[in-house]
């Protein structure tokens, strides 16, 4: 029998903040979970019903995601809920709904060592972004690899992994450095001058949100040359490239599953259905893409069970696939996270992601890191796609 609690819709909890150090990114993710429901719901939504988004602005602030999702589970009725960039707003939902048994998706590249069954994975692990771009690094760089990042919980820990995946293939850690998520330009002086002095092969970026666009600024304009040292980095994204500005950003390197500038049609379709509801889609990223494909799989889930029920609804989620704008991809049933494709790209002159690398089908994830050989993953080299732009 169907379990429909929210009456004539579904309800789905959003918690992405649209203000503080992080808005840049979560934005970008709240708005692909929109795009997703409009998608939805102009179909005729989940077995005749419309999805309903109920949303609050947590504003960057780690305790308020856990309030709030305490407040869209016993005050709204919600069951089903899609939020959090930051790892440390993760940690504070997660005893929220393990204790209400709520079913969360989780649309972020995260330091892995994690699992939950009241949690679906979207973003990134370790052996998906972490391994893949220190092989490349290695390859095309050196060995000698400066760390900076922000102080919480991801940067420390995604640092931890990389010092180990880097010690596997010869490299070494020459510094690391860590300030607020709230860092402004000159906060990052001190750590520049290290850079100039100790002339490492690369940096490995854990900045996130705000602190991202003023690093990356300071860089550039300290003299530094992103075509000699880049910045790499899990988490620097489109969002905030279009605010450093392409003659800083060019030069520097992300790792993610999906870019904008891949021309395929599904990405192409996604990115004009963006670009129609926002206006541009200048601010899609992988977090974007990520929470858009999540919300679809988790309507595709309602539609076959048309209940409620979180163990039935998990069940149906666990093994199934969908076709994303970065290709096929599954929600691996051994672990509740997400076989996802792998890419390494560097900004150019325009301030466009262009895929250096790729691997041809989708890595099984392994957030555990229970194999971390760099050999693992063996990436074909790839032309330079065209940016692609909505039209």
């Amino acid at each position: 029998m169907s379990i429909r609690k929210n009456g004539d819709c579904w309800k789905l909890g959003i918690l992405f903040s649209e203000t503080g150090a992080t808005a840049v990114i979560e934005k970008s993710q709240k708005n692909g979970a929109l795009l997703a429901i409009e998608e939805i719901n102009s179909k005729g939504g989940v077995a005749g019903l419309p999805i309903m988004p109920v949303s609050y602005d947590p504003g960057s602030i780690p305790s308020e995601y856990g309030r709030l999702a305490e407040k869209l589970i016993s005050e709204d009725g919600v069951s089903l809920l899609i939020g959090c960039y930051m790892s440390s707003a993760r940690k504070e939902v997660l005893p929220v709904i393990e204790r209400r048994n709520a079913l969360f998706f989780y649309p972020t590249l995260y330091e892995g060592f994690e699992y939950s069954p009241n949690v679906i994975y979207g973003g990134a692990c370790p052996n998906q972004n972490s391994v893949p771009l220190a092989s490349y690094l290695l390859e095309n760089y050196g060995t000698r690899f400066y760390f900076v990042g922000s102080d919480y919980i991801y940067p420390r820990e995604s640092n931890r992994v990389m010092r180990n995946i880097l010690r596997q293939g010869g490299g070494e850690v020459i510094g690391e450095r860590y300030l607020p998520v709230t860092a402004v330009k000159e906060d990052f002086v001190s750590i520049l001058e290290d850079i100039a002095e100790t002339k490492p092969d690369v940096i490995f970026s854990t900045v996130v949100g705000e602190g991202t666009i003023n690093f990356y600024r300071a860089y550039y304009e300290a003299g530094h040359d992103a075509r000699k040292v880049p910045i790499a980095s899990l988490t620097t994204n489109e969002a905030e490239i279009s605010r450093i500005g392409a003659k800083a950003a060019v030069g520097h390197i992300t790792a993610a599953p999906y870019f904008r500038t891949i021309n395929t049609p599904k990405s192409r379709r996604f990115l004009q259905s963006y670009a129609r509801m926002f206006g541009s889609d200048e601010m899609v990223t992988s977090c974007c893409e990520s929470a858009y494909f999540q919300v679809h799989m988790l309507a595709e889930a309602l539609e076959r069970e048309q209940s409620l029920d979180i163990e039935r609804l998990r069940e149906q989620l666990l093994g199934s696939t969908w076709d994303a704008p970065q290709g096929k991809i599954k929600i691996d049933p051994d672990n509740n996270h997400t076989y996802l494709h792998s890419r390494i790209a560097k900004v150019d002159d325009n301030g466009d992601f262009i895929v250096e690398r790729e691997v041809r089908r989708p890595i099984k994830p392994d957030p555990y890191l229970v194999t971390p050989d760099l050999n693992d993953h063996r990436f074909r080299l790839r032309e330079a796609s065209k940016p692609v732009r909505a039209s």
